[in-house]
């Protein structure tokens, strides 16, 4: 049996494959570099390479400073103004909720009441527009003026307490056999009064004006302006009976809150009320007019 032939050596420089021979990575060395090549071209210095940016870092300088489109600001924009206007729904909302359970005669009275002040102010908005044409059109303006200011001297006479007041109203009368009226309940009926279009008011003998408080005296009962009032408490008012009554007569107003201190406060309306009771002007001590 003859000998199977010796496989031929591979030439230098070829390393022997399956199929076909690969060349091997000769060893690269860098030619020589003459003098006047190395002065005539510039030598490059060696940068240092920046780290690669891991994914933290490029997902924070992705997100920060944030760029916000100007489509994405209108959004915002109406988002917002959308939650604006749900809020202020929704607090009107809570704020008619108080009026649903009241009964209907409750809310007829309240109905009546801001009719009646939206009346006062057209009229009191009139006599003022009259005032001023009569100014403006009247041929002796000096006298005219005269005439509106006694007028007006008159009118803020009744409202200082330096003037008698008389005319239609009512007289509230407060009995207190138990002692538990307290000051702040005084001074509530009185707010109520006002609120309701009361133009003159005394109690007992004592004229309130705007400066008028009141305080819990020692051993029981009440001072007014620093004058101990006894009871019953008589609060004589001039204004307009339809509306004085109804505002004290409000459910959760100043007759039931009186009530539920056992005591009683009984209202009678009157044609002709008289406010007799007068009090000193005073000189304000720190309130000077101020310029316009």
């Amino acid at each position: 049996m003859a000998a199977a032939p010796e496989p031929e050596a591979a030439p230098a420089g070829v390393v022997a494959g399956d199929d076909e021979s690969v060349p091997a990575a000769a060893e690269v060395r860098p030619a020589p570099i003459s003098e006047s090549e190395s002065a005539s071209e510039p030598q490059l210095e060696a940068r240092p390479v920046p780290a690669a940016v891991g994914g933290r870092n490029r997902l924070r300088a992705a997100m920060w400073p944030p760029r916000v489109s100007r489509g994405q600001l209108v959004v915002a924009l109406l988002l917002f103004s959308l939650g604006l206007a749900l809020a202020i729904q929704v607090r009107s909302t809570n704020d008619h909720d108080q009026l649903r359970g009241a009964r209907q005669e409750d809310l007829v009275r309240i109905l009546d009441e801001l009719d009646s002040r939206q009346q006062r102010l057209q009229q009191e908005k009139a006599q003022l527009e009259q005032s001023m044409a009569q100014l403006e059109n009247s041929s002796n303006q000096a006298k005219e003026a005269q005439e509106q200011t006694r007028k007006k001297s008159t009118e803020l006479g009744v409202l200082a307490g330096t003037v008698k007041a008389t005319g239609p109203g009512i007289v509230l009368t407060v009995d207190d056999p138990q002692g538990q009226v307290k000051a702040d309940m005084l001074l509530d009926t009185l707010q109520e009064l006002r609120a309701a279009g009361a133009e003159a008011i005394q109690i007992n003998d004592v004229r309130v004006v705007v400066n008028t408080f009141f305080t819990d005296a020692q051993g029981g009962g009440v001072q007014i302006d620093g004058k101990k009032v006894s009871q019953p408490y008589r609060f004589t008012v001039v204004g307009n009976p339809q509306d004085l009554t109804p505002a004290l007569n409000i459910p959760g107003g100043v007759v039931r809150t009186l009530e539920s201190h056992q005591a009683r406060a009984t209202i009678a309306e009157q044609q002709k009320i008289v406010v007799d009771a007068l009090t000193e002007l005073r000189t304000p001590q720190y309130a000077k007019p101020a310029a316009k």
